[in-house]
C-alpha cells in the first residue's frame, strides 16, 4: 500500500487527520469526487490509500472466511496500519479519523476490531464485519471508540442483516456508536452520511469529542 493520495491542507497546517479507504472497484480519486469534495470541514489532511487491482480482498464481505480471504485481509490490514501510523507520525498529536466506503468501510472496521493503531473515530459508510457469525475474528475494539456505521436497504453489497450483526458487535464492545439505515438508498454515500463525517471532523479539529447525534 505504498501508493497514497494526499489531499486537503498540508499536515503542518492541519488540525485533524483522516485516512479514507475506497471500496471495491474504486479509486482514491473517485472517493475524492464522491465524498471529500462534499465536505466542508476545514484544516483536514486526508490520506487515501490505493488497493492493488482496486480491491482489498477478493471475496464478498458476507461470505464465510477462507484461508485465502484471511491472508488477503491480513495483508491489506498491514498496509492500512502503516498508512494510519505514517499519517499519525507526520501529524504527531493530532486526532485521526479512519473512514471508508463499502469494502473500505469493512476494512476500517476490521482495523478497529483488531486493535491496530487505534484512531480517534471510525466512520464506516455501508460496512460490516468481514466473514460470518461463527468465524473466528478479532474483537479488540477500544471501549468508548466513537463509531458511525451506515447502511442502505437497497444496497446490493452489504445487506441490512450483516450491518446489524456489526452493530451488535460494536455495541457489545462498548463503542460510542451511532448507526443509520437509509430506506431505499443504493450503493452510494448520502448527504446525511456526509454530514456525519463533516461533524466528526469539525468537532475533533476544534478539540471536542465527536458528537454522534444527527447533524441539525
Amino acid at each position: 500500500m505504498a501508493d497514497i493520495l494526499s489531499l486537503g491542507v498540508p499536515v503542518n497546517r492541519a488540525k485533524v487527520l483522516c485516512v479514507f479507504v475506497h471500496g471495491r472497484g474504486q479509486t482514491p480519486e473517485e472517493m475524492e469526487a464522491a465524498v471529500l469534495r462534499r465536505l466542508s470541514a476545514k484544516d483536514v489532511t486526508f490520506a487515501l490509500p490505493r488497493a492493488e487491482g482496486k480491491s482489498w480482498y477478493a471475496a464478498r464481505a458476507i461470505e464465510p472466511l477462507t484461508d485465502a480471504t484471511r491472508d488477503e485481509v491480513a495483508l491489506s490490514l498491514a498496509g492500512l496500519g502503516r498508512a494510519v501510523a505514517d499519517l499519525r507520525h507526520q501529524g504527531s498529536g493530532l486526532p485521526l479519523v479512519l473512514a471508508g466506503f463499502s469494502q473500505g468501510a469493512c476494512l476500517s472496521l476490521e482495523h478497529a476490531f483488531a486493535g491496530r493503531a487505534v484512531p480517534d473515530a471510525v466512520v464506516a459508510f455501508t460496512g460490516c464485519r468481514v466473514g460470518v457469525a461463527g468465524d473466528e475474528r478479532p474483537s479488540r475494539l477500544g471501549t468508548g471508540l466513537p463509531v458511525y456505521l451506515s447502511a442502505g436497504t437497497a444496497d446490493p453489497w452489504i445487506p441490512v442483516h450483516a450491518f446489524a450483526e456489526a452493530v451488535a458487535e460494536l455495541g457489545q464492545s462498548e463503542a460510542r456508536l451511532r448507526c443509520d439505515v437509509f430506506p431505499g438508498r443504493p450503493h452510494a454515500v448520502s448527504d446525511a452520511e456526509i454530514a456525519m463525517l463533516d461533524g466528526i471532523l469539525t468537532d475533533l479539529a476544534e478539540g471536542r469529542p465527536p458528537r454522534m447525534e444527527a447533524p441539525r
